[in-house]
């Protein structure tokens, strides 16, 4: 039996998930939708896919919303762009500079939703859910906010963006992304505090079994610095709860910080994970 670490202080209610991949060669990859003001990258129109698609399922009142996206790399397509200019000594175009800052496409977001409450980016190298769970649990204890849309997104990349990874992943045996340079991955999360209007939950996992009994040895391999694969986890999980109902466990990337991070998935905030079929009761990363 492992101890987990606390992320969430309370359970939170997941209102809707969504997902949206291009370039990848999935069946599921979407035609990019196109944004005024950006261009060439996947990054902003993945971004805003995912959150439009939670955002019109579950319309709220954005002035009691906040948005929170977590990358480790950014728009790598637009800084690369950007930086293949300005070493061939074209003219520096302002608009490149403007959308290769993550949080670009959030004001977007914003004026297309009516959102006006906070908005952060994040940069981690460790587990993007734990610490966007973690931040959602936070600004909720905000009297004024009622629910959080939380983003992920990943970029292929170029040589440069490889040669980071690579520094990234030095001596720790950890794998180096694999996407296609143009392919790109975004998932979103809405949450809110455990209410009748969430039906699933997700709350930190106290203890969990680390003998394998569940299907697995109870961790995640680390993958991928700065890996979203575990909010598209989630996001099965959810969609398979509400269909069939009962609890699940998900185990996310080891943080450098706390460890092996789980939480608790389910349709009763306070029961504990029930047994699925052989192999099953444990989703963990299917690292690409």
């Amino acid at each position: 039996m492992t101890t987990g670490k606390t992320v969430l202080r309370a359970p939170l209610g997941i209102l809707a998930t969504a997902t949206a991949t291009y370039g990848t060669g999935r069946d599921d990859d979407i035609t990019l939708p196109r944004l005024p003001g950006f261009v060439e990258s996947a990054f902003s129109p993945l971004a805003f896919e995912a959150a439009r698609r939670c955002l019109t399922e579950r319309p709220g009142d954005g002035s009691r919303t906040a948005v929170a996206l977590a990358t480790l790399m950014g728009d790598t397509t637009t800084a690369d762009l950007a930086s293949r200019r300005m070493v061939s000594g074209r003219v520096h175009n302002p608009l490149l500079f403007m959308q290769a800052t993550a949080n670009s496409v959030l004001g977007y977001t914003s004026q297309e939703f009516g959102i006006t409450g906070q908005m952060f980016s994040l940069s981690t190298v460790d587990d993007p859910v734990g610490e966007l769970l973690a931040m959602a649990d936070l600004l909720l204890e905000d009297p004024e906010l009622d629910r959080v849309l939380v983003l992920g997104v990943e970029l292929g990349g170029g040589e440069r963006v490889a040669a980071a990874y690579r520094e990234l992943t030095s001596g720790t045996g950890r794998p180096v992304p694999d996407l296609p340079g143009s392919g790109g991955l975004a998932a979103a999360v809405l949450l809110g505090r455990a209410c009748a209007e969430a039906p699933v939950t997700v709350r930190s996992a106290e203890t969990y079994d680390a003998d394998g009994t569940d299907g697995t040895d109870g961790t995640a391999d680390a993958g991928r610095p700065g890996s979203i694969q575990g909010l598209f986890d989630l996001a099965a999980v959810h969609r398979r709860l509400l269909r069939d109902g009962g609890s699940h466990l998900l185990v996310t990337e080891p943080d450098t910080r706390r460890g092996p991070t789980a939480f608790v998935l389910g349709t009763d905030p306070q029961a504990p994970p029930k047994a699925l079929p052989a192999g099953n009761e444990t989703e963990t990363h299917a690292h690409q």
